[in-house]
């Protein structure tokens, strides 16, 4: 039976890459000399995500700017991003923002996209697997109709189709 599995993975690559130009940008910007402004990649196990750094928070806006502009000239959809969290002081005047990195499909998430499969009516089945949802049905066409569905409705995270098979 053709299958795919629906996922949710940046490109850790262009990802990484978009931060260490941002770094060089900041590193040679006038408004940033003698500043501490920076951004960290901290991976601890599965868990990745950035840490923005500076001065203070008009800083670390500038800084978000610049990594965004980044993202985006590289092709990386800046919703794997999340800057939801707080600014928070450290120590003297330093701040910082913790941006969490979006990977894999969290339960909310993929019970949003098997109630989606199951409404369409169409002949096809979702199943949760970890983080990602296998979607398995008769035909080709019928895979192809429930992915442009999933992009139409599922617009608030970056899904990608992989695993296509026959």
């Amino acid at each position: 039976m053709p299958s795919f599995d629906t996922v949710l993975e940046p490109n850790l690559v262009e990802l990484r890459n978009a931060v260490e130009q941002s770094n060089k940008e900041i590193g040679t910007r006038f408004d940033f000399k003698g500043s501490s402004a920076h951004i960290e990649s901290v991976e601890s196990g599965k868990d990745r995500s950035l840490q923005l750094l500076g001065d203070s928070d008009f800083q670390i806006g500038q800084v978000k700017d610049i990594l965004l502009a980044k993202l985006t000239k590289r092709g990386v959809d800046v919703r794997f991003l999340d800057f939801s969290a707080k600014i928070e002081k450290m120590g003297g005047d330093k701040v910082r923002q913790t941006v969490p990195v979006k990977q894999g499909i969290d339960s909310d998430t993929a019970k949003k996209i098997q109630q989606l499969i199951k409404q369409s009516k169409m002949k096809v089945q979702a199943a949760i697997q970890g983080d990602s949802v296998r979607i398995t049905g008769g035909k080709r066409d019928d895979l192809q109709a429930a992915i442009a569905l999933l992009r139409k409705e599922v617009s608030d995270v970056p899904l990608a189709f992989n695993n296509f098979r026959d």
